[in-house]
């Protein structure tokens, strides 16, 4: 049933009408015709079973006589001449009620016990008020011939003679017609399905489906598929319709090739020149979808692999380029489309973190139909200025934090000496030495700034390091000397580890030593009194097991600068490294230029190698970085 619904429901509306009115008329025409045969048997049936309750009528007037005279003899003559002349006789059988005496034609021994039988429910019935002068009529099968059975009471003067019981061929068309009735009901039931199928099927070789070829021509034509032909071919007007759109669709065909060529040949102009420049750019139509976009712009935005001809440019957008650029090119529209005024170009800075921090400057400008002088589209090209905003914000942040470093030693000695000036006699001898210690410190930290500024602008340029075999060992232990002094005032362990497997490295040994004493400096200076720092050097092994006699498993060490001081906040250790960055900004405790991990990270990389922080507040900070050995 599941199997028949989903049939029905795959079938069009229109053939479900041909269906059920197909289905109703044959049904309409199939019970017509059975009624029709089944009245005209029905009246056969009718007319022959009056016939031979009329014979047996007859009949029984003459027997009647002759059993009441009991001239059986005659009676039987009689019999045998009406069942040998009358060749629809199939038998006679006659029951005389008086001394149970019968006659029978033909004779068969079995017969006078179906008599005696039928007798007894005649009486029977008898009994039962049975009206005796009505015929029994019955249809039956006797030695294998249909016939007509009439049983009829011999009754005069309202005496029971007997019974006569007669056989009558049945007509053989009567019955041969029941079989007929169902078949022709059938046949005219699959007759008209037949009709309608082959009406079908015509109707769909000579008719619709050239229409619907036709029409399929038509909506491709439409749709733009000039080259679109009809092979089927027809006589008559129809033929002349389907060759009038073949013609049709040629020169559309003709027409299309020379116009797409002309088109795809400035449009590969067009799209050659703009691919060929640095910049981004798009071209929007008036309702903002995407036009064009080059290969450029593609880049900026991360849109490889988006189909964007034809959307909305807006969908593709992170969130706040959105709310930026929307409001100027809506404005843009409304104020050419609307008010037919026409603006200068305008311009946006934007910044993107795809895969790196980026700035970009977005150029928004309209493109105008010449002649009518409306608007057809709009432009956006894209320049990339990265590195020009990181240069103008580095210049700024320089000289901003270069002029404050200046600005508060210089502040400092001019206050000391001016107050040495204006109150020379009123300070004493210790006073003024004080004084001038302090003014020639502040001369100190100057000179140190200025130093470091200039070891920066050397070490940024693009000078490279000549690298030599250097003794680590040596120049670290050199630099521990020196900062054993100031660790010894501030009460600080420094503990030193250095592999003996450490010999000779690759490296610049005075800028080395310029790393060595910023990076222990930094510890002493952020790790409190009773502190602990700690330098280790060990060699990075190339396999787990490492054989003592085998100096060449490795190519490079490592060196790490360990502390228990203040530690740097997680959020500042990718800022450590720029610039005039201190973390005594924040903690305001210490004074410094914020130039020495910076000048360290360069150092570092002029090496061929990277400077790594690993530290937590209240914990500790640690510093590591690698250096190649000599073989």
């Amino acid at each position: 049933m599941k199997i028949i619904s989903r049939l029905w429901s795959n079938i069009n509306l229109k053939t479900r009408l041909m269906s059920v009115t197909t289905l109703s008329i044959s049904i309409l025409m199939s019970s017509l015709t059975f009624w029709a045969l089944t009245t005209i048997q029905d009246y056969s049936v009718s007319t022959e079973i009056r016939f031979s309750r009329d014979l047996s009528m007859l009949f029984t007037y003459n027997l009647t006589n002759l059993i009441d005279s009991n001239n059986y003899e005659e009676l039987r003559s009689f019999i045998e001449n009406i069942y040998l002349s009358t060749s629809s006789i199939k038998y006679v059988q006659v029951f005389i009620t008086k001394g149970n005496f019968s006659i029978s034609l033909p004779f068969y021994d079995n017969s006078f016990h179906k008599l005696l039988q039928l007798h007894q429910n005649i009486l029977q019935l008898k009994n039962q008020d049975f009206t005796f002068n009505i015929p029994i009529v019955n249809n039956s099968t006797i030695f294998n011939y249909s016939m007509t059975n009439i049983t009829i009471p011999l009754i005069k003067n309202g005496r029971d003679l007997g019974v006569l019981n007669l056989g009558i061929n049945s007509n053989p068309n009567i019955y041969l017609a029941s079989k007929l009735i169902g078949d022709v009901t059938l046949s005219v039931f699959v007759s008209i399905w037949v009709m309608v199928i082959i009406s079908s099927i015509f109707n769909f070789m000579i008719i619709t489906e050239p229409v619907k070829e036709l029409l399929f021509g038509i909506n491709s034509i439409s749709s733009g598929n000039f080259s679109q032909k009809i092979t089927s071919s027809f006589d008559g007007d129809l033929g002349d319709l389907i060759i009038s759109f073949n013609k049709m669709s040629e020169h559309l065909e003709s027409y299309e090739k020379k116009n797409v060529y002309e088109l795809t040949s400035e449009k590969a102009k067009l799209e050659t020149l703009v691919s060929t420049i640095a910049d981004g750019a798009i071209l929007l139509d008036t309702e903002l979808r995407l036009l064009f976009v080059n290969q450029i712009a593609i880049k900026v935005f991360n849109w490889s692999n988006k189909d964007l001809i034809g959307t909305m440019i807006f969908h593709h957008l992170p969130l706040h380029v959105n709310e930026a650029l929307l409001p100027l090119l809506n404005r843009m529209v409304k104020t050419n489309c609307l008010e037919k005024n026409f603006p200068q170009a305008q311009e946006i800075c934007i910044n993107l973190n795809y895969e790196f921090f980026k700035t970009f400057r977005l150029v928004l400008a309209t493109v105008l139909d010449q002649k009518n002088q409306v608007l057809t589209g709009l432009v956006i090209t894209i320049q990339d200025i990265t590195r020009e905003a990181n240069l103008n914000q580095a210049k700024n942040q320089f000289v901003s934090n270069v002029s404050h470093e200046l600005r508060t030693p210089l502040c400092n000695i001019g206050s000391f000496l001016e107050t040495l000036i204006d109150y020379n006699f009123n300070l004493s001898f210790k006073q003024k030495m004080q004084f001038l210690r302090i003014a020639y410190s502040e001369t100190q930290r100057l000179n140190r700034l200025v130093n470091d500024v200039l070891d920066l602008s050397r070490l940024e340029s693009e000078y490279n390091y000549t690298l030599q075999p250097t003794d680590f060992i040596q120049t670290v232990t050199s630099i521990i000397r020196t900062s054993e002094i100031i660790a010894f005032k501030k009460r600080i362990q420094i503990v030193c580890e250095i592999s003996i497997y450490v010999k000779l490295i690759l490296a610049h040994e005075s800028a080395l030593c310029q790393v060595l004493s910023n990076l222990i400096s930094n510890s002493l200076k952020f790790t409190h009194s009773g502190g602990k720092i700690l330098v280790r050097i060990y060699p990075l092994l190339l396999r787990d097991n490492y054989d003592k006699k085998k100096e060449s498993l490795f190519s490079n060490i490592r060196l790490e600068i360990m502390d228990d001081g203040i530690g740097i906040d997680k959020n500042f250790h990718k800022q450590v490294f720029d610039r005039f960055m201190r973390i005594e900004n924040y903690v305001h405790t210490l004074e410094g230029t914020g130039l020495g991990l910076s000048i360290v990270k360069n150092i570092i990389e002029k090496h061929n190698s990277k400077i790594y922080i690993c530290s937590e507040v209240g914990v500790g900070t640690s510093f590591w970085f690698d250096l190649f050995v000599v073989n």
